[in-house]
């Protein structure tokens, strides 16, 4: 008797990559009016300066004018490329901004080489959904606070004291996120990061991060939840 042979689901076809930018292209200019506009002369300024170069560079010939002109488009699609993806990345993080767990999503997604965070807070108020988490790198220990400084000000200073129990002379930045006035946007959050001035070792950092993670953290939501999901505790 033979056997039929079950003929396994097709995977989708992933989209080719002028799709993709197509698709983060009509993404952006949702949320972004101007990006057209931008991106126009993210392309034109380079075209226009090679081929200011090549008319006024004494000795040119046609092969050097094609040669800048080639290069100039080039470098205006870089510099559309640059712009697209950095416009790309506002416009996500803007439809996040101000809910409950935006700072961790940023952590999960777009922490640089050589910084460690978890998008799980280490402390949590149930009530309010206000946060705080960490980040460690080679600038030392970060607390990033989710809410109005009004609201962080006392889990901030809570796990300070935990770090400096634990991790010594260890360097701690306070960053905010949230809607006060000196606050730092989220999507300027992991380039704030790497802006703080190094003061830990590779080594260091694993070694910090390990005593932290030792303390474990007591959180009115169960591990693995996401925050906006958290619901105060009834007595």
């Amino acid at each position: 008797m033979a056997r039929s042979k079950e003929k396994s689901p097709k995977k989708p076809k992933q989209p080719g990559r002028l799709k993709q930018m197509w698709q983060v292209f009509q993404m952006t200019r949702r949320y972004d009016s101007n990006i057209v506009w931008i991106l126009v002369l993210a392309f034109v300024v380079p075209v226009l300066i090679s081929l200011a170069l090549a008319l006024l560079i004494p000795g040119s010939n046609v092969f050097t004018m094609v040669l800048w002109i080639v290069a100039g488009v080039l470098a205006g699609i870089l510099a559309m490329l640059i712009i697209l993806g950095r416009r790309a990345e506002k416009a996500a993080y803007s439809q996040i901004e101000g809910q409950p767990g935006a700072v961790g999503a940023v952590l999960r997604s777009s922490l640089k080489r050589g910084w460690v965070g978890s998008e799980m807070p280490v402390a949590v108020n149930g009530k309010t959904q206000d946060a705080v988490y960490r980040a460690v790198g080679r600038g030392g220990v970060v607390l990033i606070s989710e809410g109005p400084k009004s609201r962080t000000a006392r889990m901030l200073d809570e796990e300070k004291r935990k770090i400096v129990r634990i991790g010594g002379n260890v360097g701690i930045t306070v960053i905010s996120v949230g809607p006060d006035e000196d606050a730092v946007p989220l999507h300027k959050l992991a380039r704030r990061l790497t802006r703080i001035k190094p003061t830990l070792t590779k080594a260091e950092v694993l070694a910090v991060n390990n005593r932290l993670n030792s303390m474990g953290t007591k959180l009115p939501i169960p591990k693995g939840v996401d925050p906006m999901k958290a619901r105060p505790q009834r007595g």
